[in-house]
């Protein structure tokens, strides 16, 4: 009797005329070559799959649908928003070269500029992208790119994006724009002079708190292959599950979109009249800072994104999270329901005091990303918890 084939095997996937109408997950980290020759071919001219470091079916389509969304081509998939941002420095700086941030950047992003990059040559410094003076004035002989946020993390400050574009245009230096909090609803980079564009795809374009995962993209094709080779090369590719859980969140982007800006702006409001809260920043406020350049430069949209301050410090900021059990205390943003963050104790807890003031950070200053639930009730679950807050200290 002819033996059975084993069962290690790999069987074909079977075949049908109709397609299924959700993206498959495909997990296979190897992809099988009919022979030497064909596999050269595929290195060659990029066609196909052979490991999955080097790019997988579940990335490129996530890719493609935000490229759509940015107006970008080639854009790429990483495993995390800062390995987005390390891809970018990894693939396009070199020892000697300098790179100018904004002062106002991401925590993380802000220890990446000061403490990381230096260990490789790469010279760093800061400035404020509020005002493209000094920015210019920053600049170096050696300076090669300009890394930027949009809408800055977590003290809501809209940078001169108009002049800090032209600025780049004019010296020649890379523009690299962390559209993250904006998101391509507010803001397109590469409409406004970006040459490079970064997300935390983590955050409201995945908008479920369930993958970790970012995107980049660059204008110029050589960029893009320097960055995707370092994408490679470092291990920073993504999982194909998170992939597949980020493109279903991406469907829903639109609608969670305007519906936390609709909660954002209402929220904004009623803080206002609180007592115990000393300052509200959201952007299509009158008394925001930057109100006028951001409704030019957002067109009018203020995003999901604000910060309040409270009175009282730590005591009062400890005595309203825990009176707020059902709005979620946790460090991230863009999830479908409301989170609290508090920057002194979590994405800027690595700076001194004096930094985190110079900032405007004190420790009753939480950020809060807005989503999608009932606004009444989550204007009357805050109120709750100031009141709290306002007991306690």
């Amino acid at each position: 009797m002819k033996p059975p084939k084993s069962l290690v095997r790999r069987t074909g996937w079977p075949t049908s005329t109709s397609r299924p109408v959700v993206t498959p997950l495909q997990p296979s980290v190897v992809y099988a070559s009919p022979d030497p020759d064909a596999l050269d071919t595929q290195y060659e001219d990029g066609s196909g799959y052979t490991y999955a470091r080097e790019g997988h079916p579940n990335a490129e389509v996530l890719a493609a649908k935000i490229d759509m969304l940015e107006g970008a081509t080639g854009g790429n998939i990483t495993g995390s928003g800062m390995s987005a941002i390390g891809a970018v420095f990894l693939g396009v700086l070199k020892a000697g070269d300098h790179v100018l941030g904004a002062d106002q950047l991401y925590g993380r992003s802000l220890r990446l500029m000061t403490q990381d990059l230096p260990k490789l040559g790469i010279e760093t410094s800061l400035a404020d992208p509020t005002d493209a003076a000094a920015i210019a004035a920053a600049i170096r002989p050696n300076t090669k790119m300009i890394l930027v946020e949009v809408v800055s993390n977590p003290t809501i400050r809209v940078a001169d994006m108009d002049g800090i574009a032209a600025l780049a245009k004019d010296r020649g230096i890379l523009l690299a724009v962390d559209n993250t909090f904006t998101t391509p609803r507010s803001y397109r980079p590469f409409d406004h002079g970006a040459d490079i564009v970064i997300h935390s795809v983590t955050k409201l374009l995945s908008g479920h708190s369930d993958a970790t995962l970012g995107y980049v993209a660059a204008r110029d094709p050589a960029l893009r292959t320097a960055i995707n080779d370092a994408n490679v090369t470092w291990g920073l590719t993504p999982s194909p599950f998170d992939c597949w859980l980020a493109e279903r969140g991406l469907h829903s982007f639109d609608l969670r979109f305007d519906r936390a800006q609709q909660n954002a702006t209402a929220l904004a409001d009623a803080l206002v009249e609180m007592p115990g809260v000393a300052r509200v920043i959201y952007p299509t406020r009158r008394d925001h800072p930057d109100h006028n350049r951001a409704m030019g430069l957002l067109d009018g949209q203020g995003g999901h994104m604000l910060s309040f301050e409270l009175t009282g410090g730590r005591a009062a900021a400890n005595a309203l999270t825990r009176a707020a059990p059902d709005i979620a205390f946790a460090p991230t943003l863009g999830d479908i329901g409301t989170t609290l963050s508090h920057p002194a104790s979590s994405s800027h807890r690595g700076l001194t005091p004096e930094g985190r003031a110079a900032l405007g950070i004190s420790e009753g200053f939480f950020r809060v990303s807005v989503g999608v639930e009932d606004i009444d009730m989550l204007v009357s679950e805050l109120d709750h918890a100031i009141c709290q807050a306002q007991n306690a200290s």
